[in-house]
């Protein structure tokens, strides 16, 4: 298919809208109306998941180009064109973000709170807002997905979160919307300069170093907060708290990851003399994200944001992974990126199980569970081990793999990145004893029941993920071995030309002087 000219993913894309289309159109007594929504946007998403499936089975592995290309014609005579195509860093990014609809939209089935349709609506909207955006090779295709995201997530949040949901959705989009706007900047600056917005014929248009510089802050606002890295993670934390948790799924799983996928894409590739002027700040955003966030989660007592602040940490060392600019720290920051999506996504699954039967999200309130939750006390422990990464777990790979990378830079670098395997694990170890071992003291725990059919369906699946990708990584790193080569053997070669440049030019000083 992938030789085949189907548009198959302008149909990832835009299905979801279809779901949308026939939800709004469904007529009835509210009960019906909530069913046929949940039902029509379960099945949806499962249909783009398994659509989705034929960029695994027919991707090229051995290319490190783009496939699956599609463009049309937008605003031609502006250079501005629908152009859409995956590489081996994209793809993994559209599957996580297909797989983890539906298991968000699983999450939420008896308790939205209300307005199931428009609930429902806002996760298809999502849904195709995220495909778009990894899939997008125009820039200002990309500008329309990234910005467009902000709306479905800023209603979820708003509308269906917690008690201080409309400070949490306000801060999300304050926070969004001033680093896009930097970006947006930046965008203009590279159309007027290059002629075009086409990503694929922007890697291949040197930029002067003055300007590549201010184009790296500009695209640093946007994907810093994306990610985000500290200090700018702050909004993060609240959206967590006051987020339903299928929509803290989608943050962790997704969002989060547009981010790294923002340096992957456009900083490293289109901006190499200002990565590289850049990496020592970057290098020490990362450091400090990783100490202090995990200093932060240690001192909490509510699960939601422990859990949040691991998910800084965790994404602060895909950050150094990715400014090594070497093979291994970049498929180390790829791994990391991958993992965190759907362990630091089950993490929150894990929490929200416990808040629907007890309505508290607060550590004391527990103890004992595993002697009413036995499988669920496994399954936690599984995602626990994954988020610490343990060896044959998902989250080992990545975090040793940019460890290696940081030490070919760095040696206290890599030393510091690498406290995140003490400090993780002590945080998450005090928060799983402190809620599952210990004796049952309290009777309301003692009516707890196990996990349910649709619990098992959401977890069981991110389990197997957890330990495919810990025991099997190269099935996942065929996909992006190519890329991720290409990649730091092109930001190679700009190094040794930017060196040979400034030889050149202290050459004709020095013989101007003489002469």
């Amino acid at each position: 298919m992938n030789q085949a000219g189907f548009p198959l993913l302008s149909v990832l894309t835009f299905l979801p809208l279809v779901g949308v289309i026939v939800i709004m159109s469904v007529r009835g007594d509210e009960a019906t109306v909530a069913s046929n929504a949940r039902w029509t946007a379960l099945w949806t998403s499962l249909i783009v998941f398994v659509l989705s499936l034929l960029l695994w089975f027919d991707f090229d592995k051995s290319q490190a180009g783009f496939q699956f290309n599609e463009v049309a014609n937008w605003l031609p005579q502006f250079g501005v064109n629908y152009r859409v195509g995956v590489d081996g860093i994209s793809i993994m990014f559209v599957l996580i973000s297909t797989a983890l609809t539906p298991i968000a939209i699983l999450s939420s089935w008896n308790s939205t709170g209300g307005r199931v349709r428009e609930y429902m609506v806002a996760f298809l909207v999502m849904e195709t807002m995220m495909v778009g955006l990894f899939s997008a090779l125009d820039f200002i295709l990309f500008f329309v997905f990234f910005e467009g995201v902000l709306i479905p997530m800023f209603i979820i949040i708003g509308v269906w979160g917690g008690e201080r949901r409309l400070y949490a959705a306000i801060k999300f989009f304050l926070f969004m919307f001033a680093g896009s706007m930097l970006m947006l900047l930046g965008i203009l600056a590279l159309w007027f300069h290059d002629g075009t917005t086409s990503i694929p014929a922007m890697m291949h248009i040197p930029l002067p170093a003055h300007l590549q510089y201010w184009l790296f802050l500009a695209f640093l606002a946007a994907f810093a907060v994306k990610i985000p890295i500290w200090p700018v993670h702050t909004w993060l934390i609240d959206a967590h708290r006051e987020s339903p948790i299928a929509g803290s799924v989608l943050l962790a799983g997704v969002l989060a990851n547009m981010g790294g996928y923002g340096f992957l894409r456009f900083s490293v590739p289109l901006l190499p003399d200002a990565s590289q002027y850049f990496a020592p700040l970057m290098f020490t955003l990362g450091v400090v994200a990783i100490i202090y966030t995990s200093i932060a989660a240690l001192v909490q007592r509510d699960l939601l944001k422990l859990v949040a602040y691991s998910s800084v940490g965790h994404m602060a060392i895909a950050v150094v992974g990715i400014f090594t600019f070497n093979v291994e720290g970049i498929e180390g920051s790829l791994f990391r990126m991958l993992s965190h999506g759907f362990i630091t996504a089950a993490l929150f699954l894990c929490v929200g199980v416990l808040m629907d039967r007890t309505r508290s999200q607060s550590m004391d309130a527990f103890g004992g569970v595993v002697h009413r939750m036995p499988f669920y006390s496994l399954l936690f422990m599984i995602f626990a081990m994954g988020t610490v990464g343990l060896p044959g777990t998902a989250g080992f790979v990545g975090e040793i793999l940019v460890i290696v990378g940081a030490l070919k830079v760095n040696f206290w670098v890599a030393t510091l990145t690498a406290t995140t395997l003490i400090l993780s694990a002590v945080y998450t170890l005090v928060m799983y004893r402190r809620v599952i071992f210990g004796a049952l003291v309290r009777p309301d725990l003692s009516a707890l029941r196990d996990l349910g059919g649709r619990e098992i369906a959401m977890l069981v699946p991110l389990v197997l993920l957890t330990l495919w990708m810990g025991i099997y990584p190269s099935s996942f790193s065929t996909f992006f071995d190519a890329t991720v080569t290409a990649m730091a053997n092109q930001h190679a070669l700009a190094m040794a030309h930017s060196a040979g440049a400034h030889l050149a030019s202290a050459a004709n000083v020095m013989a101007g002087g003489t002469n």
